[in-house]
């Protein structure tokens, strides 16, 4: 075993989303890509995963663009990408021609290595994106997602090692170049990985890479085990976006394995210094970055298994709905709802849609309000669980009254959708006939249209705003009162206020009679109407459960509608979910145009 050991790293795309939810811009990357690009990596990831949406959706980026930059700095270091099988870089499955065009167009534009996976490790959604990548002529990495079943080590009825083995060979036998070993939460245990790497390098005939997280604290540990075992390429990372939820770094690894027969022949130094050149641009995501906890380290991993992409996630659609409070509920539920859907590996667009329901669960009632995604898994729409569904919430899911009934589909569940391509570029060709602007919109038809709308000028990105309003401070100063200052009440607050370095302690006491406010709220609430302050929530307004983005209604302004027949579709959690009409009659007002961003508690309609 003297092969140096190879290295990829993953400071570009994986690191910065799992601490930063994926913020990372390219003018602070760009500085450094050709230097990175000399240290010697195995490859360098850069592109994939929720890099794609974060750019359009968040950093008005052009994906592709991106992309194109990497390649031309990067001349020496193949740089790679994660795919997600059929659903490519989105959170459904794509028709095969989307598929096809997507590698292609990747491909031409800088990918070399195209590391694909599916969540629930079926080979249905990896079928096409492999012949796709081979047919491009560039690396096909086939991986399989890391989990265990109950308690925290492999074994156990379904994931076992007789499970890993026999998708090590069958992947094999797909084309794959390499495989990977993907860890999402950090939850693979030393020995576990030094068993299951020994074997599959007796067992398989292509290089063997592991890609792991620090979430648990067992990520290093498991690594010098994996090297023992003979692992080919371990993930890792400059050390500022390292450990937590993100990869282990890679300082400390060149140091542990310097002068040993699997030696990677890296320079310490240059990696310390692109770590100073990180640590000094940081500072701008501070906000990105969760500092709810003391401990490097989350031991609950072991039992709830969420990726560190997802609590990111969790923790930022939580405090957006005023429910920050109740993660630790979530994260519990999220072991039982995993249980329901059949044990499915947590990573997108199962993460997502486990997550995303736990949190439905934990707010409205178990299964109260099911996603959009979620009744698709149940009825076959992205593959086959690991293991049986809870019987009571299949049922559930496919006799639901008040929605339009799709059929349990048994077999690949691309083959279910029609070529998509052309379509897409028809509903934009107003707009651009380029080939990825036109990929990026049929991934995303919302969130990808409203990127586009702003990249070709014909809408206004907030960054692109040049005329910022004035803000004018004014230093506090005593309220005019004629003489009669009221005295303060037992409900005043002292609050700390900083303004352009300097501070002052204010004390706010409520305005109007707090307390005769109350007495009025309590008195309007009936049995068909609750008073908030001055406003009245009415059972004839639909109004949003969750912040997130209103997609597209369901029905139209006169149109009669019956108790919770669904009114509109609601992204929260970059998960869809069909609203339902709070009664009887007829649609008055649809008052939020599609594609715009909503908060908790946002009009969506109005029924008379």
């Amino acid at each position: 075993m003297s092969k140096a050991l190879a290295l990829t790293d993953t400071t570009f795309r994986d690191a910065h989303q799992s601490l930063l939810a994926t913020r990372l811009e390219i003018e602070d990357m760009e500085p450094i890509i050709s230097s990175m690009d000399k240290i010697g990596f195995h490859s360098m990831e850069v592109w994939g995963g929720a890099t794609f949406d974060a750019a359009t959706r968040f950093l008005s980026e052009d994906p592709w663009e991106r992309l194109r930059i990497f390649k031309t700095h990067a001349l020496e270091t193949p740089l790679s990408m994660l795919l997600r099988g059929q659903s490519l870089v989105g959170y459904r499955a794509y028709a095969d021609d989307i598929v096809d065009a997507f590698i292609e167009r990747a491909a031409i534009n800088g990918i070399d290595i195209f590391r694909v996976f599916d969540a629930l490790n079926d080979e249905w959604n990896l079928s096409q994106a492999a012949r796709a990548v081979r047919r491009v002529g560039k690396h096909l990495q086939m991986t399989i997602c890391y989990s265990v079943s109950e308690g925290s080590q492999m074994g156990g009825p379904i994931y076992n090692l007789e499970y890993y083995l026999s998708k090590a060979q069958l992947f094999e036998s797909m084309g794959a170049d390499s495989i990977c070993l993907k860890d999402m939460a950090g939850i693979m245990a030393p020995y576990d990985a030094y068993e299951l790497i020994s074997r599959l390098k007796q067992e398989t005939n292509i290089p063997i890479q592991l890609h792991t997280h620090y979430t648990s604290g067992m990520a290093s540990m498991t690594i010098i085990k994996a090297i023992e075992a003979g692992i080919d390429i371990v993930d890792t990372c400059l050390a500022p976006l390292a450990l937590r939820t993100s990869q282990p770094a890679v300082e400390p690894l060149v140091m542990t394995l310097r002068n040993s027969e699997r030696d990677p022949k890296i320079d310490l130094d240059k990696l310390i210094e692109h770590g100073n050149y990180l640590e000094s641009i940081l500072p701008k995501y501070r906000n990105h970055l969760d500092n709810s906890k003391f401990s490097v380290i989350d031991t609950k991993v072991l039992s709830h298994q969420v990726p560190g992409g997802m609590s990111s996630n969790l923790a930022s659609q939580l405090r957006e709905g005023g429910a920050i409070d109740r993660i630790d509920e979530v994260l519990e539920e999220i072991a039982n709802t995993r249980r329901d859907l059949g044990s499915p590996p947590l990573v997108t667009p199962m993460s997502q849609m486990v997550g995303s329901q736990a949190v439905n669960n934990v707010l409205f009632g178990r299964y109260q309000m099911v996603s959009d995604p979620v009744k698709d898994y149940v009825r076959g729409m992205y593959g086959r669980p690991p293991g049986e569904m809870d019987s009571a919430l299949t049922d559930l899911v496919l006799n639901e009254t008040g929605s339009i009934k799709k059929p349990l589909i048994t077999g690949r569940p691309a083959d279910e959708l029609s070529n998509e391509l052309e379509q897409a570029r028809e509903e934009i060709k107003h707009i651009t006939e380029d080939l990825d602007d036109v990929l990026t919109y049929a991934l995303y038809p919302t969130t990808g249209l409203k990127f586009l709308k702003h990249k070709y000028g014909l809408e206004v990105t907030p960054a692109d705003q040049s005329s910022a309003p004035e803000i004018k401070i004014v230093k506090p100063t005593p309220q005019e009162a004629d003489g009669n200052i009221p005295e303060k009440s037992n409900q005043v607050r002292s609050f700390n206020v900083f303004v352009d370095g300097e501070f002052f302690q204010v004390e706010v006491d409520p305005a109007n009679n707090f307390k005769q406010d109350l007495t009025t709220m309590k008195s309007n609430r009936d049995d068909s109407k609750i008073t908030r302050s001055s406003e009245v929530i009415s059972e004839n307004e639909l109004r949003s459960p969750m912040p997130g983005i209103l997609l597209r209604y369901l029905v139209d302004v006169g149109q009669e509608v019956a108790l919770g027949e669904p009114i509109a579709v609601l992204e929260a959690m970059k998960m869809e979910n069909a609203l339902p009409s709070p009664c009887d009659g007829t649609v008055l007002s649809l008052p939020v145009k599609p594609g715009n961003t909503i908060t908790k508690d946002e009009v969506i309609a109005k029924i008379v």
